[in-house]
């Protein structure tokens, strides 16, 4: 009967998906990706100290340079496992490609409701990157179709001076800045991406979107 139960449980759980889409082109290679690997990691653990978000928060991680990787499928906080995350020598940032892939996943992983079945809830979806797409008109060919997808929040972040806001700015008004993209900028941003779940992950089916916490002093919210 336990067991019966826990299955039950299983299946009556509502996820939350959260999709984490990150630059890792050229210009991030050195502190700034060894940043975000000690920033990820603070943020699962971060997140698995709070009993609701360890047994409703699934994480994917999508990286983009010249190339579009899905280097995390949708996976349950509690068995999940980051993945390394190596930048190339140079080349060109794909974000719009990385968009492609983010819509193809939202279609794809998330769990639809039915009349039977509640499905997950609407995912949230955090976008870093240190500087700007170089594939402009996949980006904003895809922009309208993300917008179209339902999330509860998308957040995207421009990190470091050459970060441009303003092409960021077309696909959400969630727009925050880092004035530089060091080792304490960025983990002060991973723990409020930590800190922005959990009250996400709180506040889902309850609002039309998240009420997010307010950011450090290193993250600037861009009006």
């Amino acid at each position: 009967m336990a067991n019966d139960s826990k299955e039950r449980n299983a299946i009556d759980m509502r996820r939350l998906p959260v999709y984490l889409l990150l630059d890792t082109s050229g210009s991030m290679r050195g502190e700034r990706i060894e940043a975000v690997k000690n920033g990820l990691q603070v943020l699962v653990s971060k997140l698995r100290q709070d009993p609701f978000a360890l047994e409703s928060v699934w994480i994917s991680i999508i990286t983009f340079d010249r190339e579009v990787k899905q280097l995390l499928p949708l996976t349950a906080l509690e068995v999940l496992q980051l993945p390394d995350i190596i930048p190339p020598e140079s080349g060109p940032t794909h974000m719009g490609a990385a968009l492609e892939l983010l819509s193809l996943k939202l279609d794809t992983e998330v769990h639809k409701g039915s009349d039977t079945e509640k499905g997950d809830w609407r995912p949230l979806l955090f976008l870093m990157t240190d500087g700007k797409p170089s594939d402009l008109a996949a980006f904003r060919a895809v922009v309208p179709k993300i917008k179209a997808q339902n999330l509860a929040g998308i957040i995207a972040c421009a990190a470091g001076a050459e970060a441009n806001d303003s092409y960021l700015k077309e696909l959400t008004d969630t727009v925050v800045h880092l004035d530089t993209a060091d080792s304490s900028t960025l983990m002060a941003f991973f723990k409020w991406v930590s800190a922005s779940i959990g009250t996400g992950n709180k506040s889902v089916g309850t609002a039309e979107s998240i009420q997010l916490p307010p950011p450090p002093e290193e993250v600037h919210v861009i009006i």
